[in-house]
């Protein structure tokens, strides 16, 4: 009898640690955004830059089962209140809303498509009626693309491009831009000073097979100081020595569930057989000269969970290399 109660206990006190874990991962950690803030050092950066600062989010995920749409709103009065030089997006505003499992690129009759599309874009919208200069790269869910399996939904990735442009965010795809010296009271791109200019290097997402490093660095002199924004961490490996002093990514949604005390270990450590570049800075990959910086995103994948894992909006503070 005795150890029928302590059975019964046991069962008991699972069943209640796993379902509170349950509400904690699904309706208060993913709610309660990370706000953090990081220093960043940039060859050349010219003075009108030295102490400015740059926001970066990612992996909205609008269209995800309970998805994340109040972190993303919080996210966006956030960076509007602390009045950055730039706002950063690194891809994955969408998840799948067409569910387009069969790979069937023009999928225009699904109404659903341009639901999500219009939510998403809505979210990102004030920034730019904030003034704040807004950039932004397409992500593997932004072409409809769950796994690599996925054949890319075209369609999906264009309407996206286009609402975006219509609302106000410049989306570089392969494509360096000069932000405007914060100093000249211009939000425009282009036609400054090219010793007070700084670039963001967009590149293409690497599960789309359009990320063309190579095409977008050409854009950019050598000499000139610039910030690398791409989706996918794996990107970066394709960046030449010196090429991404500063390069930002997310993709990885810092692996959703992880341990406590055990930074290394997360879901993504178990599933995926490559090496696993969850979030913050990364070392040990890229070449010389180039450093990556992964965020954990604010939205889900397969599961609206996080446990272990906030969702996060950082802010980067940029100073001039001394060396």
């Amino acid at each position: 009898m005795k150890s029928k109660c302590l059975l019964k206990t046991a069962s008991l006190s699972v069943a209640c640690f796993v379902t509170l874990l349950l509400v904690w991962g699904i309706g208060i950690e993913p709610r309660w955004l990370e706000i953090k803030e990081e220093t960043a050092e940039l060859p050349n950066l010219p003075q009108s830059w030295e102490g400015k600062r740059i926001a970066l989010f990612a992996d909205l995920q609008v269209g995800m089962w309970l998805d994340n749409t109040d972190a993303v709103r919080s996210a966006v009065e956030h960076v509007i209140a602390a009045r950055p030089a730039a706002a950063l997006i690194a891809g994955d505003f969408v998840y799948n809303p067409t569910d387009d499992e069969k790979g069937e690129t023009e999928r225009e009759e699904f109404l659903e498509v341009d639901e999500e599309i219009i939510e998403a874009v809505a979210l990102v919208r004030p920034l730019v009626e904030a003034g704040i200069p807004t950039y932004a790269v397409l992500g593997n869910h932004d072409y409809g693309m769950m796994t690599r399996e996925y054949v890319k939904n075209d369609y999906l990735a264009r309407r996206l491009s286009e609402q975006l442009s219509t609302a106000g965010v410049r989306l570089l795809d392969n494509v360096a831009a000069q932000i405007a010296s914060p100093s000249s009271g211009d939000s425009t791109n282009g036609n400054q000073n090219p010793s007070e200019a700084l670039y963001v290097v967009g590149i293409g997402d690497k599960w789309a097979h359009n990320d063309r490093v190579g095409v977008a660095l050409a854009q950019v002199p050598d000499d000139a100081a610039r910030i690398a924004l791409m989706h996918n961490p794996d990107s970066f490996s394709d960046f030449p020595p010196h090429a991404a002093p500063l390069a930002l990514a997310g993709h990885t949604h810092g692996g959703q569930l992880r341990l406590p005390f055990l930074p290394d270990w997360s879901w993504m450590s178990l599933v995926q057989e490559n090496a696993v570049y969850a979030d913050g800075w990364i070392t040990d990959f890229g070449f010389a000269g180039n450093h990556l910086y992964v965020n954990r995103g604010i939205g889900f994948s397969n599961f609206p969970v996080r446990i272990n894992c906030r969702p996060e909006l950082t802010f980067f503070t940029l100073r001039r290399a001394t060396r």
